[in-house]
């Protein structure tokens, strides 16, 4: 299939029939024999898709799984901090509006000014959390997976399975940020 490599569609398709029904018993029991969550899991995906065996896996360490995963849900967890920060910008703007003309009292260096109103006060809390809305949009946008990199970031482990043809892995990485959603990877 992709990239030369010895997988056939009956392999994918049973992986896809099967990626809800894993029996975690399985992974749960196969944990305490070998002491590696990864592969306990891969064993038991095994035990669902036998034909699909071989290729589960293939090529990657667990550092691939658990990295990309952990960056996939940092990703995840950030866009629903910002969806949030937008709820209390949105909330914190009709607040400044419905005072916009309710008089109270300024400071500067922590003492007494001059008259201001809460609406205006409100809007200044607003420019911090649009600058930090700023901020937490660039890092969203330039979160990237970790990629295939292998245990000890020599992708030794993809270079074997692509007889040492960098661009294969180059592309294998393209193609794993595509579908998880990003850019690039590291």
């Amino acid at each position: 299939m992709e990239l030369g490599l010895n997988i056939t569609q009956e392999q994918v398709d049973e992986l896809k029939a099967h990626a809800d029904d894993i029996n975690y018993d399985v992974a749960k029991e196969r944990e305490k024999l070998v002491r590696h969550d990864v592969m306990s899991h891969v064993y038991a995906y095994g035990v669902q898709c036998p034909k699909a065996k071989g290729i589960i896996h293939l090529g990657a360490t667990s550092c691939y799984v658990g990295d990309n995963t952990d960056i996939i849900v940092m990703t995840e967890a950030l866009k629903l901090v910002r969806k949030k920060l937008i709820n209390v910008i949105n909330e914190l703007a009709k607040f400044a509006d419905k005072y916009k003309n309710q008089p109270t009292l300024a400071f500067t260096h922590f003492q007494p000014a001059q008259p201001t109103t809460v609406g205006k006060r409100a809007t200044l809390w607003l420019m911090e959390l649009k600058l930090d809305l700023d901020d937490l949009d660039y890092i969203i946008d330039s979160m990237m997976l970790l990629g295939s990199k292998g245990t000890t970031g020599t992708q030794a482990s993809f270079l074997e399975l692509f007889e040492g043809d960098h661009e294969k892995i180059k592309e294998l990485e393209n193609k794993i940020a595509k579908k998880m959603g990003y850019t690039k990877c590291f």
